[in-house]
């Protein structure tokens, strides 16, 4: 076999064997080409949430709850007595509703037929102590059941009060010492404390006695 021969074999084998190893090594890139994920990034860790902080909702000041008995109107200045009772017995003449019609009515009573004859302290004085009563623990705890109870007042029967024709100018005058009284726009110091009061003749053996006015003795 010459030379070229040779030459010629050596070639063709080196061809063939370039040609296996192209088809059965595929590279990197064809990898990637056929989809293959890169590798996942590792994890880090996370930090811990914050804790929920909730704020309280604030304070709120409680309403202020008032006794519809012991409500009063606001304080109003007259140059006497006589006038403030004058203002209150006007047609029409506005109270604190929260005191209640039927207290009023009760404590007018109450003054026209204990002293509808008396000056206007001595009327004044006799419903200061029916309120005095209401809160001193020993009488009952409203104007009406102070003068409805038993064996206080002679003009009561049967624990009612017996009816009174609102037209008499006394009764007038006595509805306007009430709404005085119940609003405290006006005192008679002298009887500021008493719990009893009797005719002047009578008397209270006992008993502090503390004023007179008019034709009764007050007592404590």
């Amino acid at each position: 076999m010459s030379f070229f021969q040779l030459a010629a074999r050596f070639a063709a084998v080196l061809c063939m064997t370039a040609g296996v190893l192209g088809a059965s090594s595929p590279g990197l890139a064809s990898d990637y080409d056929r989809g293959l994920a890169a590798p996942a990034a590792p994890l880090l860790p996370t930090a811990p949430a914050a804790p929920l902080i909730v704020q309280p909702a604030p304070a709120t000041t409680p309403a202020v709850l008032v006794d519809p008995v012991v409500a009063i109107a606001p304080r109003t200045s007259f140059a006497s007595l006589a006038a403030a009772v004058a203002a209150h017995s006007a047609p029409g003449a506005a109270i604190d509703e929260s005191i209640g019609d039927e207290h009023l009515r009760c404590l007018a009573s109450a003054i026209y037929f204990e002293s509808k004859g008396e000056p206007l302290h001595g009327q004044l004085a006799v419903a200061q102590v029916i309120l005095n009563r209401t809160k001193s623990g020993r009488f009952a705890s409203s104007v009406c059941g102070v003068i409805k109870q038993r064996g206080q007042f002679g003009f009561v029967r049967g624990g009612a009060i017996p009816a009174i024709n609102a037209t008499q100018a006394a009764y007038k005058t006595a509805l306007g010492v009430a709404k005085v009284a119940l609003t405290q726009t006006w005192q008679t110091e002298a009887a500021a404390n008493a719990l009893y009061f009797n005719g002047v003749r009578a008397g209270l053996p006992g008993l502090k006695r503390v004023a007179t006015i008019g034709g009764h003795i007050f007592y404590r």
